[in-house]
């Protein structure tokens, strides 16, 4: 398994690479409006960037890319969705880790198989988890947060996107490494849970920065920690989890794919536009102000990194003790 490409086999990404070396990245063009599936609900992080990536693909191909909301089983539905969808370039996949990675190890069966069922086209961004508190929480710091939940064990609610998406197990990988137990309050996307956290229905999330900094610096929310090697630029005040515990790290990451068997010529100009779409200064310039930090690749490239993510999110998900029907 590990050895299949995820454009579906050697040949097709031999396929892609001659196309682009024959600069046939013009042959194809959309005829009708793209849909770009997100897996979660509007309003959350994923939601927010796959809207602004559509805005700017659509300016360049010529029509609109219209993002389409299928929120739940932690992206698998959108996912599945794509991976059954026509290869004809017109309709995408806005995935996530959580869909393209942590889910094969923590679903027991799944109705697509990312090694094969997807052709990568560009990773858009890495973004960085922000472990934030409801301000009535008497706590200021990971260390803080650490002792008040050992010393009431069982209750604390974290919430997060849903059971086995990236903030689920970004949180219960913390518990699980400063030996916690809180409970896990699932959402059907990270908004909402922000929502409720800061009306002080649960007490902590581990968020995608651009779902929660506005509360953060409006004083509605704490900032504890980012779940990140480094510390944020746009926060550099905000330590990171490893500072406390070393070692941790549970980065997010997303990128767009269409269904295994889309046309080369297809591949390349898709996947052209949207590398363009982030070198762009007002794309970039918005995506390094919500905290996330623009990874325009090649098909090949986003393949080789996915494959490298997999084993990664596998043992992040055996430490956190997650797992999901």
């Amino acid at each position: 398994m590990r050895r299949r490409l995820l454009l579906g086999s050697v040949g097709g990404l031999a396929l892609a690479r001659a196309a682009r070396a024959q600069g046939t990245s013009g042959a194809w063009a959309p005829e009708r409006p793209v849909r770009l599936l997100v897996g979660f609900a509007a309003g959350g992080s994923s939601d927010v960037t796959a809207r602004l990536v559509a805005q700017a693909m659509g300016e360049r191909l010529g029509q609109p890319v219209v993002v389409e909301n299928r929120p739940g089983a932690a992206g698998n539905i959108a996912a599945e969705a794509v991976a059954r969808a026509a290869p004809d370039g017109h309709t995408l996949l806005f995935g996530v880790s959580s869909a393209l990675a942590a889910n094969r190890a923590l679903y027991k069966s799944l109705a697509f198989d990312t090694l094969r069922d997807f052709a990568p086209l560009s990773q858009v961004a890495v973004i960085p988890n922000l472990i934030v508190v409801n301000p009535a929480l008497p706590v200021r710091s990971i260390p803080e947060l650490i002792a008040y939940a050992r010393a009431n064990p069982g209750k604390l609610n974290y919430g997060s996107a849903g059971a086995g998406t990236s903030l689920h197990l970004a949180s219960a990988s913390f518990a699980a490494r400063a030996g916690l137990d809180m409970v896990h309050v699932p959402y059907r996307g990270g908004a909402p849970a922000a929502t409720d956290l800061i009306a002080g229905k649960i007490q902590m999330i581990a968020s995608p920065m651009v779902e929660v900094i506005g509360a953060v610096q409006a004083g509605q929310l704490r900032a504890l920690a980012v779940t990140t090697a480094k510390r944020s630029p746009l926060l550099p005040e905000v330590p990171t989890v490893a500072e406390t515990l070393p070692g941790f790290e549970v980065p997010l990451w997303n990128g767009i794919l269409a269904p295994a068997g889309t046309p080369p010529a297809a591949i390349v100009r898709l996947s052209d536009t949207i590398q363009d779409a982030l070198r762009s200064e007002e794309v970039r310039r918005r995506l390094l102000e919500q905290g996330s930090e623009p990874a325009p690749s090649t098909p090949e490239q986003f393949a080789d990194f996915i494959r490298a993510e997999i084993p990664r999110w596998a043992e992040i998900v055996r430490v956190s003790g997650a797992f999901a029907d």
